[in-house]
């Protein structure tokens, strides 16, 4: 019987870039890489094929998807993907959530985060008892701003509540069309 482990997420903190003496895709003596392989024509089928082959068996692969995503490279081949198949990505990546991430900046760790992965940082951050010195500090803002987002937290929460539509009882039925006096209830 194999047992599989699973590793926790590693995400490349800010400015971090030790990633790439990892990838498979860097020419050394003993493995020559020629880098124009992953800047193809998009009628270059054998340099796409052979890229994204090289990628496939690369240890850093998100990594490097994450990476080309988060600072905008839309030319070439990187994480496996081409410059196609990366442009659905750019768009949605505003609202990625993972919340890998998002733990491991509530760990503490420098991580690059979307809009919504920031948001999920304060909504966790409030439910764990986070002071606002500390979200100042795991989001790089002010404590002012931290501040302002415990309290839109707050009022989220509290509003959430609210929303609920309040259920009405249906008109009692009577015989004849004409109501009562005690159909209506009592005045406020």
């Amino acid at each position: 019987m194999t047992t599989t482990t699973i590793s926790p997420a590693r995400h490349r903190s800010l400015g971090d870039q030790t990633w790439q003496d990892k990838a498979v895709c860097q020419s050394t003596e003993y493995n020559p890489v020629d880098p124009e392989i992953f800047f193809p024509e998009p009628d270059e089928t054998d340099k796409i094929t052979a890229a994204k082959s090289l990628c496939g068996q690369c240890p850093v692969r998100r990594t490097c998807l994450d990476a080309a995503l988060e600072n905008g490279d839309t030319d070439g081949i990187r994480g496996g993907l081409t410059e196609e198949e990366r442009k659905s990505l750019h768009a949605k990546l505003a609202h990625r959530l993972d919340y890998s991430r998002v733990n491991a900046t509530i760990a503490g760790r420098d991580v690059h985060l979307t809009r919504d992965e920031r948001t999920a940082v304060v909504l966790a951050a409030y439910h764990h008892g986070v002071t606002e010195q500390r979200l100042a500090w795991l989001l790089k803002i002010t404590e002012e701003h931290a501040q302002k987002q415990y309290r839109e937290i707050r009022r989220a929460l509290r509003n959430r509540g609210l929303e609920k539509t309040p259920t009405t009882t249906p008109p009692p039925e009577t015989d004849d069309d004409r109501l009562g006096r005690d159909d209506f209830g009592t005045a406020a």
